[in-house]
């Protein structure tokens, strides 16, 4: 019941403000966006300046509006839709619970640009599935990440005497000595979500492919298989080489990727942002930072896309802003430029590969691979499920008094709810 209220007061609303709207827009302001998003570690906006600067560099204007998370993004297109002012562009994941938004009729598709400059011909498969609603694209693809990445500090591992791990028993055999040296072993930011995406890689390892996708599709037969307590055990010992959730309220997954960067911690789970957090703040792949994907995870990339959404509004010359934003963004030199800075992957299949360094040519490969590409949990799940399956493993993994037991009964609850 809560899920559909929400759908409905935020469809309601943005009838509501295109009924409502104010005096239309000057004609010299038809290219003119407000774009509301959540990058904004020191790689995020560096990337998402590259877009900026081209939208620019074509005589057009950009207002910024950063958000904390995607939680505030939501809140504040919500309030703006209610004030009959929606944003021209929103950043957005294109995951299960995207569909909402065309369904509710609350973006405009970009179907026409799509068609012209043949987005169809040169997107994977998994990404078209993932903007598309009904036959029509509704949303610009920015990039592809996957977030089973593990990145390792090699000035902690040679100071311990170990080589990176390449099992989970490796994993806790190293938290433990580098744990003795006095150093943090894993690196974590306040997020409940990161724990969320560490649990991920665990459950793949323990259920296989098959009862990872199950799991992820809500299934909650698979949720109350007894290979979950296993994989909740292990979540648990995990979080005890990780900093007190007190001490990491307010540090962030950059926060935590730099503490690998300076030889501070020693290990962090995490997707391949990390990388261009990293590669920002002056750090270089195999001499400050190791890259490889999380043992038990190997065969698999879990995809993550991220995008823009364009809502409805009747101001004046929006609806040309917004095609010619899209075209933007997916511009050939805009995407290698901005993933070489933000960590990821070019959505477009027609780029050059070479100017991707290790990391990023490990990550094209398995997207080549088509069967290794898999969901990652939050590209999977529908919005409001996915919120409360990250918000009980985050808790699970801050508070040593919820056994595994309650927690795989709170998350079956959470499936059950759908």
């Amino acid at each position: 019941m809560k899920r559909t209220f929400k759908r409905l007061s935020f469809a309601a609303a943005i009838v509501l403000a295109n009924l409502c709207q104010g005096q239309p827009a000057a004609a010299d302001q038809a290219m003119a966006v407000d774009v509301v998003h959540f990058w904004v570690s020191r790689s995020e906006a560096a990337a998402l300046d590259v877009f900026r600067q081209a939208w620019i560099a074509g005589g057009n204007q950009w207002a910024d509006m950063p958000t904390k998370n995607k939680v505030e993004v939501q809140r504040v297109v919500s309030e703006r839709i209610a004030n009959g002012y929606a944003p021209a562009v929103m950043q957005w994941n294109a995951n299960e619970g995207s569909r909402e938004l065309p369904e509710m009729g609350i973006v405009r598709d970009i179907d026409q640009v799509a068609q012209a400059d043949h987005w169809r011909d040169v997107l994977p498969a998994t990404v078209l599935d993932r903007i598309s609603y009904k036959g029509k694209i509704y949303f610009a693809p920015t990039n592809i990440h996957a977030e089973n990445w593990f990145w390792t500090s090699p000035a902690v591992f040679h100071e311990v005497g170990l080589s990176p791990p390449q099992t989970w028993d490796e994993i806790f055999a190293a938290a433990d000595k580098i744990k003795a040296n006095g150093r943090l072993p894993i690196a974590l930011g306040g997020g409940r979500w990161e724990a969320s995406l560490i649990f991920n890689d665990i459950m793949y390892y323990k259920l296989g492919a098959e009862g990872y996708a199950r799991v992820i599709s809500g299934d909650p037969e698979m949720v109350a298989d007894p290979r979950m307590i296993e994989a909740l055990a292990m979540l648990r010992r995990l979080s005890q080489y990780a900093e007190p959730a007190a001490v990491r309220a307010n540090k962030t997954w950059a926060d935590a990727a730099a503490a690998v960067g300076r030889g501070e911690a020693g290990m962090q789970f995490m997707g391949d942002w990390v990388k261009g957090e990293l590669v920002a703040r002056g750090y270089t792949v195999d001499k400050d930072f190791g890259c490889s994907l999380v043992p038990g995870t190997a065969i698999a990339y879990f995809m993550v896309i991220d995008a823009f959404a364009f809502p409805l509004t009747n101001r004046e010359g929006a609806a040309e802003a917004q095609q010619a934003f899209a075209r933007m963004v997916l511009d050939r030199d805009n995407q290698v430029a901005f993933s070489r800075i933000k960590g990821s992957l070019p959505v477009r299949t027609d780029v050059d590969p070479g100017s991707l360094d290790r990391c990023g040519q490990l990550g094209l490969q398995m997207i080549a691979e088509k069967k290794s590409v898999v969901s990652a949990q939050s590209m999977a799940m529908p919005t409001q499920m996915s919120e409360g399956w990250i918000g009980i493993l985050g808790d699970f993994f801050n508070d040593s008094n919820m056994s595994p037991q309650t927690a795989q009964q709170r998350l079956h609850e959470v499936v059950m709810q759908r």
